[in-house]
């Protein structure tokens, strides 16, 4: 390790950085911060992470501070799966839903086209399916309920948002302690999926204005966190105070503010500052 700080440090000196220290935090030894009287922080982060790969990394220019409001993706960020690609897999057709998931979250379709062009394919897929894949197929991220109820602990307010479907979101909020959510409706009709919609979509625009709309209702100037992982939770990972991507794909990673990639979702409270013997393991 010791190495590795020299050698970041070596570099961050040689790029136009001043380094006034780097030292493990006294009351969360696991994490080594960083302080700079100056540089770029584009160049900070290509240099901390080119030398501690894999890292869970925070870039800000004021000392970490508990935020107000947490607002979430949902699907491979809380949850450890894609629920449509995991519905789809009950439709015999897994394959070609989780390709077209996968260009959507690398930013190579719009969102809306690829969402109800996935929809419409599992047109006439048993009500029951949702309800055995929930059971089956869906499990929280490890550290995901102990990431929410520790920030609620700390007055902060909670909100799952995503692309995904409310069918998902509402019981996956309810076991993680999620206070609000924002998603996507199936539109069912005799007991089976229509392949439709009900309602509006969430998007990127959408979660991005449920990140400002709920911190203009906390206050001014209220300190905000966002995770997620792919190139739908762009803007709004860029709205927030801390925007962090977690086991995130490279357009949502390089757009935040930091990352999780070693570590769980605790990881998060660490980067916050977050003492171990403050976390809420209920």
């Amino acid at each position: 390790m010791s190495a590795h700080v020299d050698t970041a440090i070596a570099e961050l000196k040689a790029r136009g950085c001043t380094v006034a220290s780097a030292s493990m935090l006294e009351f969360c030894g696991s994490v080594l911060q960083f302080s700079l009287a100056d540089g770029d922080p584009a160049v900070v982060r290509q240099v901390l992470d080119a030398q501690f790969t894999p890292s869970d990394l925070l870039i800000a220019d004021h000392e970490p501070q508990v935020p107000r409001l947490f607002v979430s993706d949902m699907d491979s960020t809380m949850i450890m799966a894609e629920c449509i690609d995991e519905l789809a897999d009950f439709a015999g057709l897994k394959p070609q839903i989780a390709a077209i998931t996968e260009r959507a979250m690398q930013g190579e379709l719009d969102f809306e086209s690829a969402l109800r062009e996935r929809v419409v394919l599992l047109r006439g897929l048993s009500e029951g399916a949702i309800v055995e894949c929930l059971a089956t197929r869906i499990a929280p991220m490890p550290g995901a309920r102990v990431l929410v109820e520790t920030l609620k602990s700390k007055g902060c307010r909670t909100v799952l948002v995503t692309g995904g479907f409310h069918q998902f979101a509402d019981p996956v909020a309810e076991q993680l302690g999620f206070e609000m959510v924002v998603a996507n409706r199936l539109e069912v009709a005799s007991g089976a999926l229509t392949g439709g919609l009900v309602g509006g979509i969430t998007d990127s625009g959408v979660k991005k204005a449920v990140l400002l709309d709920e911190a203009a209702r906390i206050g001014e100037g209220v300190v905000t966190l966002a995770t997620g992982d792919g190139a739908n939770d762009i803007p709004m990972l860029e709205a927030a105070t801390y925007g962090i991507a977690y086991a995130a794909k490279p357009k949502a990673r390089e757009a935040a503010d930091g990352w999780v990639d070693r570590g769980d979702l605790t990881g998060v409270l660490e980067l916050l500052g977050i003492p171990r013997d403050e976390w809420i393991w209920d």
